[in-house]
């Protein structure tokens, strides 16, 4: 995998080089937004002494007290209602759903107030607030605890939605969430928890709205974000062994998406693939296609492809393996454009 594009921090002094997982660095990154603004606080369920399912605020309540961190009602509409109440009134909270599919309680608050608070009161009042939501399967988990709901919130104008892939970006795109004066519905795949990465820290890779192209290719862009970055990257490895050069692109910014970058690379490759583990239909992917084919249609020699979850509820964990995208997938989704080499 390409190194994410860095930037020399100018927020402190730099640490020496330690490998870090993802949960890790949003875990760094919570306590180095902490330390800098005493404004930011972070509650949930199990946040506090426990230290988050996956252990992302590991540590943060000893750290900074319970006035700080602390553990909410098991009750989602009111973590994101008070949030807007808190950061109405300045302060900067960045609440954790838990599970992607635990945030369903908080859609009309997410929806009908953080999205809409500056809108509905002409600039006046902005809420900066992060909503933290670990999303999408490969864990093992059942089916309320393994769902991308991304299209979801990409769907709601006035959120920013984002999904880092990698501890470098997770760690900068958390604190530049936690700077922003408006609303971030911040994505975390579960599955990339566990994923290392040599970091000195803090680093600040691109800016969070932006897409990377973290492996250059000639023949095929393929789209991902999240966990299927890593499924790209390996579709791409395997296809360069049979002579198909494949670029791949993180968007890590759902919304707004990076037409720029996204389209330069299209409009090189000349054919794209998009790759998410949410169903297919109504899915994000099948918004990326359609705004690539209105920029860029006759720059196409393709249709665009979505190779994606099945149009079923997430499955049992015996079943999941079936359920995912996979490299073999990819290919084969590759496979079925007629190819003309001349």
């Amino acid at each position: 995998m390409s190194t994410p594009v860095t930037e020399p921090a100018t927020d402190a002094a730099a640490s020496a080089p330690q490998p870090l997982t993802m949960a890790g660095a949003l875990n760094a990154a919570l306590r180095d937004a902490m330390a800098d603004d005493d404004r930011v606080v972070v509650y949930g369920e199990d946040v506090g002494p426990l230290g988050g399912v996956f252990r992302v605020t590991d540590g943060l309540q000893a750290a900074f007290g319970d006035e700080r961190v602390w553990d909410s009602p098991l009750a989602e509409a009111g973590i994101v209602g008070t949030a807007v109440g808190m950061a109405m009134y300045g302060l900067r909270p960045v609440v954790e759903m838990q599970f992607d599919a635990f945030s369903y309680p908080a859609f009309e608050q997410i929806v009908s107030h953080v999205a809409k608070m500056r809108n509905r009161t002409k600039g006046r009042v902005s809420l900066p607030m992060v909503i933290r939501i670990p999303c999408a399967g490969a864990i093992g988990g059942v089916e309320h605890h393994s769902d991308s709901s991304e299209a979801y919130w990409a769907a709601t104008p006035g959120l920013t939605v984002v999904m880092p892939s990698n501890p470098a970006d997770a760690y900068s795109m958390l604190r530049e969430a936690i700077d922003s004066d408006d609303p971030i519905v911040f994505m975390e795949p579960k599955s990339r928890y566990w994923s290392k990465a040599e970091l000195s820290l803090p680093v600040r890779t691109a800016p969070m709205n932006r897409a990377q192209v973290v492996r250059e290719g000639t023949d095929v862009t393929l789209i991902a974000y999240g966990p299927t970055v890593r499924t790209a990257l390996d579709a791409a490895a395997a296809a360069e062994a049979e002579g198909l050069s494949i670029e791949v692109v993180d968007l890590r910014s759902l919304s707004p998406f990076d037409d720029e970058t996204v389209g330069a690379s299209l409009r090189k490759t000349t054919r794209a693939a998009v790759i998410h583990e949410a169903a297919q239909f109504g899915g994000y992917g099948a918004e990326v296609a359609a705004r690539l084919t209105e920029r860029n249609f006759f720059h196409l020699a393709a249709p665009i492809l979505r190779i994606t979850g099945y149009d079923i509820p997430y499955p049992s964990p015996k079943l999941e393996e079936h359920y995912l995208p996979t490299p073999d997938r990819v290919l084969e989704a590759l496979a079925s454009w007629e190819w003309d080499l001349a």
